[in-house]
């Protein structure tokens, strides 16, 4: 019968008239059709266990319409074997009932700690029962919704909160093997499954998309099965959790059919359900609720012509007290000249700048600022630049030295006639009380030259990591023309005998710093050293008489503005920008394909020989770069340009971990005989479907690494912990996820196990954080974003430095509010 479900609150108010309250405060029965007392039902469920026994229960409602779901002979069996093997203290009694009147009996419904709906779905309880129900959740209880149990109740607002999402009408019925993606490695429901978790079921698609509004512990992977007309797409929650009306819900979407309740995987799962919803452990189910974040622009906009605030952001770094140091790359306000005449001596010249944010005051300091190559904007590919202050990091000694690191192109080295720059990383004195740069303190520790004659690519990421190597992100220094989008390996274009669409003179070449990460060791003195395990040594030869680099530790990568290393695993992460080109090509190679990568060891990533998976492009060289020649070997590839002074035969390649084009994330493509992909569009497969691309630029994030010892309420959820944050410079269809890799297969060319939005916690939009530049946790465990604003090459009133905080409290249930074990 369908009828309008009254709010429960009401028809207490409704019926206190009688002699209800009374009765039950006195601890007898009610009648059926009578809503329990609140108070009642939290005095039952706060009754401790006597010494040496446990009082602890759970009820399994399985109620029916009509004939009995095929399921619950076997959910109930598997809930009383959980209940009764569990280790000591966390035993638990089971009864089973279809009776409805329990909901009505304050007593004897406060006597369970949590209520399992093993239903087949329909609209079960009468109006006094379902207010009896929220009486309960209200009062403190659990409550377990397994399957179709989210089709029960099918009129009730309250209900589908309760269980967070209703079934889609036409979802697929045919029980399919599918892969789980098992996000939450803490809760006690999935803390113990496979990070990425195959089994038979049947899989509900949701009218709407619960993620956000409960904590998903785990999602199915759609990819992986037939998901039908009403599929939710790459974001497929499958299990979540929330405290709810008092109490604390979780629902799983899976256990349709019978057999699921003998899988040892999924009665673990029911099991941690059920620890957490009995009181008998603690879980946080608050950490991706996204009303638990809070996002504030923590700088003002610059006052008029000046750059009190911040500069062109281009990359922070936060001291080991809270302070956020960030940089400007050199662009000007938007209203001062560009010079962009070489003939002139101020061509190019800005101001790249250091802000220290201090969180104690709120106040901004310009700590000062170095004269830079690196104002230009606009216009053609000859006429803009991306040089200028590009990196800062902080020495580990820093609250005692003060010492700050910065990559820059200082002015001062430009070459106007070659139109050679120099780029450089210096150390610097800041001065901790004033929180001023000294600039007569500099100490060169590391020198190379870049052709500016043509714009891209500068990187210029850097970090550390434990102990004490300092990575140095350079960009390929390559034109994104002269090679329609895709190898950009032309080595027909020069200025003055220096080539400028050639990556295979930097990025593919040995000897030469641009396009790598390197990795130093700094002294005290202001000098380096050399690490071992580098991909080089220095003193390298070949046949061909070629030479290298021993700071290199990566090489082949494009523009990788932002790297990151976790300290806990010395694991480097880095992500670079892809070139041009919109689709694939059957005769240059594939799309354009911005890159993440997980990075364990020295190692070539392949630009500008192969992208991706190891997914190889087309050569070409003198007399007629426009006519390809065989494709790259990513196995063994060669570097045969006529612009190579280093090794002609290089490290094999290294695939990566995430890689996106407009077409999608980890496209892949089958492969003929000799392993060269169709590069065929239409035959393009997704292995990432949560990625898209189109207008895209990396911005690679932290490993976030939860502090137990720290008091600061500010604090991200241990839920992130060992999460890398990648994400876009753009805020439209790009991405902005946590991802959770698997420690056997990481920098190995493993894919991710599972990713998750992050877009409403670190929200985007025009007053959002739009076009993110920059992102790092706090000593507190905050996360600082700094916003580039809405213009190229200045700074403007949207630039800035943003804070997310976490504000959801603490696991739940409170410590003092655990059930009794026994003892």
């Amino acid at each position: 019968m369908q009828h309008q479900r009254r709010s429960r609150r009401a028809m207490v108010a409704a019926l206190a008239a009688g002699a209800l309250g009374a009765s039950l405060l006195a601890g007898n029965a009610a009648t059926a059709q009578s809503p329990p007392d609140p108070d009642a039902i939290r005095t039952t469920l706060s009754l401790p266990s006597p010494p040496g026994t446990s009082n602890v229960k759970v009820l399994v409602f399985h109620g029916s319409t009509g004939e009995e779901s095929p399921t619950v002979d076997a959910g109930i069996a598997a809930i009383e074997k959980i209940g009764l093997s569990g280790p000591a203290g966390q035993r638990f009694k089971t009864v089973a009932t279809d009776d409805a009147s329990v909901f009505t009996t304050a007593k004897k419904l406060g006597s369970y700690n949590a209520v399992v709906f093993l239903t087949g779905g329909g609209d079960i309880l009468d109006p006094e029962q379902e207010a009896g129900l929220e009486t309960y959740m209200e009062a403190g209880g659990g409550f377990l919704g397994i399957a179709d149990a989210a089709r029960t109740e099918p009129y009730s607002d309250w209900f589908t909160g309760l269980v967070g999402a209703r079934p889609a009408a036409n979802s697929p019925t045919a029980v399919q093997r599918a892969t789980v993606e098992v996000g939450d490695r803490q809760n006690p429901a999935t803390k113990d499954l496979p990070l990425e978790w195959k089994r038979p079921d049947k899989w509900l698609n949701w009218t709407k998309n619960p993620s956000g509004d409960v904590h998903t512990v785990a999602r199915v992977r759609e990819i992986t099965y037939q998901p039908g007309a009403s599929a939710n797409g790459a974001d497929h929650p499958i299990s979540w959790c929330r405290d709810y009306d008092g109490g604390r819900s979780f629902y799983t979407g899976m256990g349709s059919t019978a057999d699921s309740f003998s899988e040892v995987d999924f009665r673990d799962h029911l099991r941690g359900a059920l620890l957490w919803t009995t009181r008998l452990v603690r879980a946080d189910c608050k950490a991706t609720i996204n009303a638990n974040y809070k996002a504030e622009r923590v700088t003002q906009p610059n006052q008029p012509g000046q750059n009190d605030q911040i500069g062109e952001p281009h990359g922070e770094v936060i001291a080991p007290d809270g302070r956020v140091l960030y940089i400007g790359r050199g662009g000007a306000d938007s209203n001062q000249p560009v010079v962009t005449d070489w003939a002139d001596p101020d061509v190019g010249k800005g101001i790249g700048q250091i802000h220290v944010y201090d969180p104690k005051t709120k106040k901004v300091t310009l700590a000062g600022g170095l004269t830079v190559f690196g104002n230009k904007g606009g216009g053609d590919e000859l006429t803009k630049v991306e040089e200028g202050l590009l990196g800062i990091e902080l020495d580990p000694g820093f609250e005692q030295n003060g010492w700050v690191y910065l990559h820059y192109t200082p002015h001062s080295q430009l070459d106007r006639d070659k139109q050679i720059a120099e780029r450089r990383v210096s150390r610097f004195t800041l001065d901790l009380a004033t929180n001023k740069l000294d600039l007569a303190s500099e100490k060169v520790l590391l020198k190379w030259p870049v052709q500016v004659h043509s714009c891209c690519h500068a990187g210029g990421g850097m970090a550390w990591d434990s102990k004490g190597n300092l990575y140095i992100a350079t960009g390929d220094n390559n034109s994104s023309g002269f090679s329609d989008g895709y190898s950009g390996n032309n080595p027909q274009p020069n200025y003055k005998g220096l080539s400028f669409a050639d990556a295979r003179r930097t990025a593919g070449n040995t000897n030469n710093l641009n396009g790598k990460i390197l990795r130093i060791h700094p002294e005290p003195d202001g000098t380096y050293t050399l690490p071992t395990g580098n991909l080089f040594t220095g003193k390298e030869q070949d046949e061909g008489g070629g030479k290298t680099r021993g700071e290199i530790y990566v090489m082949g990568v494009r523009n990788p503005a932002r790297i990151s290393v976790d300290k806990k695993t010395d694991i480097l992460y880095a992500g670079w920008v892809g070139p041009d080109a919109g689709e694939p090509s059957t005769t240059w190679g594939p799309a354009k394909y911005d890159t993440f990568s997980a990075i364990i060891k020295a190692g070539n990533h392949g630009w500008p020989y192969c992208m991706g998976n190891k997914q190889p492009y087309r050569d070409r060289n003198l007399p007629d770069p426009s006519k390809p020649l065989g494709w790259y070997n990513c196995d063994a590839p060669k570097n045969e340009s006529p612009n190579n002074d280093g090794l002609v035969n290089l490290p094999p390649i290294t695939g990566n971990t995430i890689w996106y084009s407009p077409q999608g994330g980890g496209i892949d493509y089958p492969r003929d005989a000799n392993g060269i992909p169709s590069y065929k569009k239409e035959e393009g497969k997704q292995l990432l479907p949560w990625l898209k691309g189109g207008g895209q630029a990396t911005m690679n994030g932290p490993v976030y690494r939860y502090d137990a010892a720290s008091a600061s309420a500010d604090k991200w959820p241990s839920y992130w912990d060992g999460k890398w944050f990648v994400g876009d410079f753009y805020d439209g269809d790009q991405p902005r996820n946590a991802v959770l890799t698997d420690p056997k297969t990481v920098g190995k060319g493993g894919l991710p196990t599972h990713a998750e939005s992050l877009k409403k916690i670190i929200p985007v939009g025009a007053d959002g954080i739009r076009n993110l530049m920059d992102w790092k946790f706090a000593p507190d465990g905050s996360l600082y974003v700094l916003d580039y604003g809405r213009g190229f090459f200045t700074s403007d009133s949207k630039s800035a430095l943003w804070r997310v905080t976490y504000k959801g409290g603490e696991a739940t249930p409170a410590a003092a509010d655990l059930a009794r074990k026994a003892e």
